[in-house]
């Protein structure tokens, strides 16, 4: 068990971190960058150990993946059972025992009690891209709604359907067709009720698609790269509804949001949304490659046989991991304690945002909580403090990650693993950069 405590021997980088981004500068792609460069030799808990032997405080989970910790002890076992077994023979050709077991928790935890069915991918954007396929089979209809500030991933039509364009979209069009853009609902921004928002958004959509050619509208139940944004309470409700109304394929994208992060098994459990599909990856299997689009047993089987798959979807290793995952989350009641890592959060959050204006607003549910910093007393964003307060975090060993449309958001996704002791330390760190950086 790696000790949980913060630990600096060095610089942050330190020496030999330095060392290897030279050697990585001469072999990887100048466009795979790097939020921190320091290289990882080890982690568990809420601590990343780097190869110059210092302690970090993680406050990232590689983007949400590794909520249950990482090498999770049920992970690590399962996953070690299945190399002794065999590490491949691809569901498609031979299939296998985990695969089955997956889609069948799947059935069991996604939102609803109808019949459900499943397919398993290897990355959120796959998932995404799958999910509208089954749409647009099941309906007979081609468009596909989403969000403003929405991410959904780097394939051509994801990108497409992702918002920002710098650094996901910039010079790598031409992209999808038939990906329209709804508003969505923002209340530090816009000041709308849910049920108000959701007209708007549906205003939009009714004059510029039409539900007669809607296959789908896709949304995450709270923005990940976009800035940690939930919408006013009825805002999801109101389109579920819609779609359901108007033969609209309602997919949620759990795949930041999902597997007890907001405090719920799902997100949209928070307001008892049902979706048709759901799509999930990032925390699912704690850190092995793993996605799946979950739905309506009707809808899934609208694709004929063969239509969905691919070489590496549902591999065994991963999942085993995904089993040893949601055993952990089980066994260890994640969801309560994503809760109580929320309230800590937003406790130590909303006292620094009561210190410095620069704090419009402390949002997010459970361990998926942010802050938004702008001008004080405006909405104008203010990347600039946002990046000089990350900086001084990484040199602490604090790693931590912004986002947002204008790149003005903290996002806070903590392993649910990490100790309160080692939590509050983390903030005592964000705290300081607050004030160093006024």
């Amino acid at each position: 068990m790696i000790e949980q405590i913060r630990r600096l021997v060095t610089d942050i980088p330190g020496p030999r971190s330095v060392q290897m981004a030279e050697r990585k500068k001469s072999c990887v792609a100048n466009g795979v960058a790097t939020t921190l460069p320091v290289y990882v030799e080890r982690a568990g808990g809420g601590v990343l150990v780097d190869v110059d032997g210092n302690h970090l405080i993680d406050l990232g989970s590689g983007i949400a993946v590794t909520t249950v910790g990482n090498s999770a002890p049920a992970v690590a076992r399962r996953v070690h059972e299945q190399v002794d077994a065999f590490t491949h023979t691809c569901f498609m050709v031979t299939p296998y025992e985990g695969y089955v077991e997956v889609c069948e928790a799947l059935a069991e935890l996604t939102p609803g009690d109808h019949a459900k069915k499943s397919a398993l991918f290897n990355s959120g954007a796959e998932a995404v891209e799958n999910a509208v396929k089954i749409a647009r089979v099941a309906t007979g209809k081609d468009a596909v709604a989403v969000f403003d500030h929405a991410y959904h991933g780097r394939t051509n039509l994801t990108m497409a359907m992702t918002a920002k364009n710098m650094p996901y979209k910039n010079g790598f069009g031409p992209f999808a067709g038939e990906v329209y853009r709804a508003p969505m609902s923002y209340p530090l921004r816009d000041g709308l009720d849910g049920a108000t928002a959701a007209a708007r958004a549906i205003d939009v959509l009714d004059k510029q698609v039409g539900a007669a050619n809607l296959a789908c509208v896709v949304i995450e139940p709270i923005q990940g790269e976009g800035g940690f944004v939930a919408p006013a309470p009825g805002f999801l409700p109101a389109l579920a509804q819609w779609c359901s109304a108007n033969d609209v394929v309602f997919v949620a994208d759990e795949i930041q949001t999902g597997f007890c992060r907001t405090g719920d098994w799902f997100a949209c459990d928070h307001e008892g949304v049902v979706p048709d599909l759901v799509t999930t990856a990032k925390g699912i299997a704690g850190g092995l490659p793993l996605a799946a689009v979950t739905g309506r047993a009707e809808l899934m089987d609208a694709v004929h046989a063969g239509g969905l798959g691919g070489t590496y979807g549902g591999n065994p290793i991963a999942c085993a991991a995904a089993l040893g995952a949601i055993e952990e989350m089980r066994s260890a009641d994640l969801v309560g304690r994503a809760r109580e890592v929320g309230e800590l959060m937003r406790t130590r959050l909303e006292k620094i945002a009561a210190e410095h204006p620069v704090v419009a607003e402390v949002r997010g549910r459970g361990a998926m909580t942010a802050i938004e910093l702008c001008e004080p007393g405006t909405t104008t964003p203010d990347p600039a403090r946002a990046a000089a307060v990350s900086a001084h975090c990484h040199a602490q060993g604090v790693v931590t990650l912004t986002c947002g449309t204008w790149g003005n958001v903290f996002r806070f996704l903590p392993p649910l693993a990490i100790s309160d002791t080692l939590l509050e330390e983390a903030f005592d760190v964000v705290a300081e950069a607050f004030a160093v950086t006024a």
